[in-house]
């Protein structure tokens, strides 16, 4: 798109100085000056390879940066995002280079013999990305190539300006700290496209060795082997392919529901608040060609991912659909190795690959570690014990599987977000969806200023011939596969079930409203319910299946409609944002009420003994509803949820043809009693007051840089998927996909409670939010980002947005125009340099 674009550029430009210099040869006619050559377009590289960024930063210390070419831009923008969150991208890109255990040991806890940083270097050897990344840099456009090159010449020159000794004390006069290469990010990016399919299997990656074989690794000095019984024994489970829950919330109101009859919309992403996953706030401008603000991951060079210009507003959620499919291969039996499968009645050999990482072993020492990777043509060969394995499986069949990732590689990823930065009205937008794949794993929602509303499922899926498809949904054993592994397993035998690249947009679940369209991380199916979207492939998720209980309360908020004539305001969207609204309790308080009141004082018979349940009831009664700062009760009723969800009790079961007003009806019977009084012992045993209201036991709790506790708790409201909050928060005590310290309280079991902590500490949930809407002046937003904009603990940034959101649920002013960004200028910096050799 954007190469042809500016070839076309070119072409047309001296299609018109030929034909100026045609026509009469008379001495004495005036020829006219040729008309001025149409608008440059959008330059992609820098003129002489001078870089030039202008940045201002307005409280809260929010960039916008503005510069002449994408290249600058991309610079200006990657020394600011250094600034804040220097530290994170340095970690990632030692991750997706297979660096870790070069710099960090074999473990990612340190001493623990988890082999972590052994797997990760290994699994992304094993997956190629960073031999992907150097081929596919000159494949991508010199729009994305120019953006890529600038952003690591902007990190560059932070970390020069600055020297890594002064830099965010977390990662400071660190060794994996260092300048960093257009290829380093084009690698992190295709790193960050595995996260939510093939990153999760580097321990199945890493016990992939034929049947024979008891070791995968080799010491290079010794060739002693290593044992892997352990690991067998760590990585015996399916992977969870959304292991921090990412999630999220999108509405596209269009121009029959808008109070205006302009397009709005509602972005919510639910990400971790710290590692990888943190969103970075910030606003682009070239002059006369592109300006939009918004919000991107870490490393995003230059573009934004969620955000608006003055023309189109989008976001994304975490979509049902899967990125990858599993293959089970049929081992030849004639071959004792067992590297080699059947496929089409034929042999294949699978192709061995060769890696080698450093691992460090002292302070000053490290050895050199040799594996061998396995790979089909479906993709390499993984193992999990027990469920996937090379060698006889329960059938009694000689069987190996093999893993297909749709984003591996995936070069669209700069693209597909550049031409949604450009849009200028949805067919715009759409387009983009029908040239690139490069969203990853993202249902996409957008409205333009005249109101009309669109959603896609714009993730990459495998494509599988869909008579092939047809004929694996009738198959009783992959189905049974499927269903017990809880993936896609599908045949590896024939070669029509080697996907074919990614799903097309044409067959991809899509719809376009002048009303709404929304999604809260269910499937594509109900996207507006007056037109469900039925007809694509299993591989996109469900249809007919019961909806959560955050998604119900989006479709109750919609359909309650807002305040101008059941018209929406941006007041009302913002108040549908950080209102934390309750599902659960909107439908069973009264009767849970009822129940626990009739039961009075009598004890309820637990597996601990008997319950007196009158002061759990007592606090409930007392309870708003909401999730709010001074909603007293509101733990008691989420530690309700949280066993209620384990045995959901309605006398109105789930009703396909009624999805998002079923189940309902409490059953308000012994078991209800059973679920309220175990919250209510778990509350009351680890020291709590069960009518505490909830700021006082939710809190968000800043660590240093060294990883220890800052000691500042600052009080959260805001609701969880538990009890069917929309602006969610929780504890995520796992791994946040770095390395970099932080602190974690141990939760109660079967809770997100901590007795250590002092309640729910809140690491993940409502990041970069916004609320906006299109007017005749241009786009107006109303937005935070709930973590701040840096990571570093001697940042004036660092807590500044937090702060404001403690002190009462509530969204800033967002700037769009250059009078606004101008009024509200704190710093600004003129960025000039040259681009490196």
């Amino acid at each position: 798109m954007f190469k042809r674009r500016s070839l076309a550029t070119l072409v047309a430009t001296g299609a018109l100085f030929t034909l100026a210099s045609c026509g009469s040869s008379s001495d004495d006619e005036i020829i006219p000056p040729p008309p001025p050559p149409p608008p440059a377009g959008l330059i992609a590289f820098a003129p002489d390879g001078n870089l030039d960024a202008s940045i201002k930063w307005t409280n809260y210390g929010v960039p916008y940066v503005t510069a002449g070419n994408l290249e600058s831009l991309g610079y200006g923008v990657g020394y600011a995002f250094a600034q804040d969150n220097i530290c994170i991208l340095a970690d990632q890109v030692i991750k997706f280079n297979s660096q870790r255990a070069k710099y960090f040991g074999p473990d990612r806890v340190p001493g623990s013999g988890d082999s972590d940083n052994i797997l990760n270097d290994f699994g992304y050897l094993t997956l190629g990305i960073r031999e992907n990344a150097e081929v596919g840099f000159e494949e991508i456009s010199e729009e994305s190539q120019a953006l890529i090159t600038g952003y690591a010449a902007g990190y560059n020159r932070y970390l020069e300006d600055t020297g890594v000794a002064n830099i965010d004390p977390a990662c400071a006069s660190q060794p994996w700290v260092q300048p960093i290469t257009p290829i380093d990010i084009m690698t992190y990016a295709q790193g960050v496209a595995l996260l939510p399919g093939a990153a999760n299997f580097t321990g199945p990656l890493f016990l992939a060795i034929p049947p024979d074989e008891t070791a995968a690794v080799t010491n290079q000095a010794t060739g002693e082997s290593l044992s892997m019984a352990h690991l067998a024994l760590a990585h015996n489970q399916i992977p969870d392919t959304n292991p921090s829950e990412s999630g999220s919330n999108g509405w596209a109101i269009g121009s029959d529901l808008s109070a205006s009859g302009q397009g709005m919309l509602i972005a919510n992403p639910h990400f971790p608040h710290t590692g990888n996953q943190r969103f970075w706030q910030f606003g682009i401008e070239v002059p006369g060609e592109m300006k939009v603000v918004g919000g991107s991951l870490s490393g995003m060079p230059g573009i934004i991912n969620i955000g608006f210009n003055e023309n189109v507003a989008w976001t994304h959620t975490f979509s049902t659909a899967a990125r990858f499919t599993v293959h089970r291969l049929t081992l030849d039996t004639s071959d004792s190795d067992g590297t080699t499968y059947m496929l089409d009645g034929e042999p294949v050999a699978m192709t061995r690959k060769q890696h080698e990482i450093e691992v460090a072993s002292g302070p000053s020492s490290s050895i050199l570690l040799q594996r061998s990777s396995y790979h089909s043509e479906f993709g390499p060969i993984i193992v999990i014990p027990n469920a996937l394995p090379w060698g006889t499986d329960a059938t009694g069949q000689e069987v190996a599987y093999a893993l297909h990732d749709a984003n591996l590689p995936n070069y669209d990823i700069l693209e597909h977000w550049l031409g949604m930065n450009l849009a200028t009205s949805i067919a715009d937008y759409k387009q983009t969806f029908i040239d690139y794949t490069g969203t990853i794993f993202n249902n996409a929602m957008a409205v333009d200023k005249e109101g009309n509303a669109f959603f896609t499922d714009g993730s990459s899926v495998p494509d599988i011939d869909p008579d092939a498809i047809a004929d694996w949904a009738a198959d009783p054993l992959y189905q049974a596969l499927t269903q017990q592994a809880g993936l896609f397993i599908f045949p590896g035998n024939e070669s029509r079930f080697i996907p074919q690249g990614k799903v097309p947009y044409e067959r991809a679940p899509k719809l376009e409203r002048s009303d709404f369209v929304q999604n809260s991380n269910d499937s594509f199916w109900l996207t507006n319910p007056e037109a469900p979207i039925t007809g694509v492939s299993p591989l996109w998720g469900p249809v007919g299946n019961q909806q959560s209980l955050r998604s119900r309360l989006g479709q109750k908020m919609l359909a309650e409609g807002g305040s101008v004539d059941g018209r929406f305001t941006r007041a009302d969207l913002v108040d549908r944002l950080i209102g934390n609204r309750n599902f659960l309790g909107e439908e069973v308080l009264t009767d849970l009420l009822a129940a626990c009141q009739a039961q009075g004082e009598t004890p309820v018979t637990t597996a601990n003994g008997g319950v007196n349940i009158k002061p759990g009831c007592d606090a409930l009664g007392a309870w708003d509803g909401t999730m709010n700062l001074s909603s007293v009760g509101a733990m008691m009723f989420r530690e309700f949820a949280t066993e209620f969800n384990r045995n959901r009790q309605w006398q109105v079961p789930f009703d396909p043809a009624q999805p998002v007003t079923t189940p309902n009806t409490l059953d308000a019977n012994d078991t209800v009693l059973q679920q309220f009084a175990v919250a209510q012992q778990r509350i009351t045993d680890a020291g709590f007051n069960v009518a505490a209201t909830l700021g006082s036991v939710q809190f968000v709790e800043k660590s240093l840089a060294d990883g220890s506790p800052s000691g500042v708790k600052l009080p959260w409201g805001g609701s969880n998927n538990i009890e069917g909050g929309f602006n969610v928060f929780r504890s995520n005590m796992g791994n946040d996909g770095t390395l970099l310290p932080r602190h974690t309280y141990p939760q109660l079991p079967g809770s997100e409670l901590s007795a250590v902590g002092g309640g729910y500490h809140v690491t993940y949930g409502s990041s970069w939010m916004f609320a906006m809407e299109f007017t005749d002046a241009g786009p107006v937003a109303d937005g935070l980002l709930t973590y701040s904009q840096s990571s570093n603990p001697e940042s004036d940034h660092f807590v500044d947005q937090t702060l404001l959101y403690s002190s009462e649920p509530q969204l800033r002013t967002l700037y769009f125009t250059n009078e606004d960004i101008d009024a509200n200028t704190v710093t600004e910096l003129e960025l000039t340099g040259t681009r490196p050799e």
